[in-house]
């Protein structure tokens, strides 16, 4: 038998951007050479299909198969291996089947045992059916809502998605949501029938267990993890925001300025938080505080810290976001940021904000008038006072634009005073105009005064400043510069040279 070829870290594809759903038909490989991925209009069903194309098994392959697992599943333990890379898995699952398949005596050829050996790799070292989901480096979330019902898929082109995996039975959806608990490293079952989790990748897990809480029995939904965060750049080019909205925040981050990222359930609040973390100083220290990892801060003086759940009964072992971000200023970090304030961490947030630490958070509110009430009301209970340490409110939203769902940077709202009532006055320089879908700004910034008094500038020079930025940063989208690596590259010179930078764009 030829040794196995599994290409875990197949290339990004360049897809069309379509915007004529019903002229939507690309295929791109997953797993190559195994599993590609065929997106087309199903002009039957009316919809867009996400269709996994895998290796077709004869009966008698299947048969093959079911031995194998069933003898690999006594024989295996992946948790006892020593080197736990997949390659490392991959060869040890190779050798482990080659002698399994001459002891039982089985006559396999070698097209067939090529395979029969992914479906090995994907249900023994994978995620089962959705091993191929995972790998796309286009899924933002993955959505089963119980047995006889396809999975869904969002895409970060094409949006949602029926797929063509559904699970029939209910034993072996229940099977596998075991499997997803396992690999979160918690437990879930009939008495305790929720999960909560993150992947090895950082992606993460909700998932529910008996027909009792949802009545399609089991359920998941696995948000996926961005090992490579959006640039900037990138955001720029998809139309979420505007080259001077990011020239602002450029110039707040510098300046150690207070940003809360607000909005609705995947409104985009991460992956604005991650895109503008690119302007903070690279010198500075940041230590980030999440309850599950979403955060991919690309620096290297960088430390980042995740709550711990309870490990059994009672509290025993539990570190909270509460516990870390108290810690957390006793690490002399220049920027804290919080990945979602939710409860009493908002409280020592604000206060590391008061004692000059600069912060950055998201919160799920879709105004600033709902977020200041949500911040002054249980569980949170802020002082009206605090709310005054707060420089910018940026609320994302979710929306839908010619027929295609996008997000927004809809506003950015400078808080200028809150008095003792809770009663905000409040300053919008930056407004998304969803009628003819442009951005619109205004130079009178109360953060700029701010900065300015602050540091002993002039409100005139921060504001060529930010012309200054917002040409380069344009500059930027339209030579197509969105590489990760190459963006931080740029945004770092530019804050040690920037004249060299402006030179070396033409810009003047």
């Amino acid at each position: 038998m030829k040794q196995i070829q599994i290409n875990l870290n197949p290339s990004i594809p360049s897809l069309p951007k379509i915007h004529d759903k019903t002229k939507i038909n690309v295929r791109y490989a997953l797993i190559p050479p195994y599993v590609s991925v065929h997106i087309y209009w199903n002009s039957q069903e009316g919809e867009l299909i996400y269709e996994i194309e895998e290796p077709l098994l004869s009966e008698e392959e299947k048969s093959f198969l079911e031995v194998l697992e069933k003898n690999l599943a006594e024989m295996v333990n992946l948790n006892l291996l020593v080197e736990k890379t997949k390659e490392s898995t991959i060869k040890y699952i190779e050798k482990t089947s080659l002698l399994l398949i001459e002891e039982l005596g089985l006559k396999i050829n070698e097209d067939s045992y090529t395979k029969i050996f992914y479906y090995l790799f994907r249900d023994f070292i994978g995620l089962n059916e959705i091993e191929p989901i995972i790998k796309d480096f286009f899924i933002e979330d993955i959505e089963c809502n119980g047995v006889n019902t396809p999975v869904y898929i969002v895409h970060r082109l094409y949006r949602n998605m029926k797929t063509n995996i559904k699970y029939i039975s209910m034993e072996d959806l229940s099977s596998f949501v075991e499997k997803l608990a396992q690999r979160c490293g918690k437990y879930i079952s009939y008495a305790s029938p929720l999960l909560d989790g993150s992947l090895s990748d950082g992606s993460r897990v909700n998932a529910t267990y008996t027909k009792d809480i949802t009545s399609r029995g089991p359920t998941f939904t696995i948000r996926k993890f961005t090992k490579i965060p959006w640039t900037p750049i990138q955001l720029l080019n998809m139309g979420t925001l505007s080259p001077e909205m990011l020239a602002y925040f450029w110039i707040l981050l510098e300046h150690k300025s207070n940003i809360l990222i607000s909005g609705s359930t995947a409104s985009g609040k991460t992956t604005l938080l991650n895109a503008i973390a690119f302007f903070i100083p690279p010198e500075a220290r940041v230590v980030s505080i999440e309850d599950t990892k979403e955060l991919n801060i690309p620096r290297e003086n960088w430390l980042p810290s995740v709550a711990r759940t309870p490990l059994g009964q009672g509290k025993t072992g539990e570190v909270d976001l509460f516990s870390l971000l108290k810690n957390s200023f006793r690490q002399n970090p220049d920027y804290v940021i919080v990945g979602e304030v939710r409860g009493k961490e908002a409280f020592v947030l604000f206060q590391g904000m008061a004692s000059g630490h600069s912060s950055i958070s998201t919160i799920h509110s879709d105004s600033v008038d709902t977020l200041i009430k949500r911040l002054e009301t249980p569980p949170i209970e802020l002082s009206p006072t605090l709310l005054n340490t707060l420089d910018c409110v940026a609320i994302m939203t979710h929306t839908v634009i010619n027929r295609q769902q996008t997000r927004k940077l809809r506003e950015i709202v400078e808080i200028i005073n809150v008095d003792n009532k809770g009663v905000a006055l409040t300053n919008v320089p930056f407004v998304w105009n969803s009628r003819d879908n442009v951005f619109y700004f205004k130079k009178d910034s109360k953060v700029f005064q701010k900065i300015a008094k602050k540091y002993g500038k002039n409100v005139e020079e921060l504001n060529k400043e930010f012309i200054i930025r917002t040409r380069l940063l344009y500059e930027l989208q339209r030579r197509g510069i969105f590489e990760f690596k190459q963006t931080q590259k740029i945004i770092n010179q530019y804050h040690k040279n920037p004249s060299a930078v402006l030179s070396a764009f033409g810009i003047k």
